[in-house]
């Protein structure tokens, strides 16, 4: 099974509004998901993404590999960052 995390569109027409999911990468975009991890409004921008860290990390250390616009938000969050870091902590180990 390989896990993503990637955007799902819950938003009405054309007022777009999406949640953070880990899914298979089998399921629908829409369809079914393991986890919510967040949410994200365009309107409000990235910076207004509500991501719950704890569980973004656990699923990246767990394998899971963000689409390129999930990536982006955890990034401008810092997550990727904290990511990295305990990725080096393990291996120095």
């Amino acid at each position: 099974m390989s896990v993503k995390l990637r955007l799902t569109r819950i938003g009405r027409h054309e007022d777009p509004f999406y949640r953070i999911v880990a899914a298979d990468s089998h399921f629908a975009r829409d369809g079914r998901f393991i986890e919510q991890i967040g949410t994200y409004d365009p309107a409000e921008g990235v910076e207004k993404a509500t991501i719950n860290e704890e569980l973004a990390l656990k699923w990246l250390n767990n394998g899971a590999i963000p689409s390129d616009s999930v990536r982006a938000m955890l990034t401008r969050k810092g997550i990727m960052t904290k990511y990295a870091d305990s990725k080096k902590k393990k291996a120095s180990k």
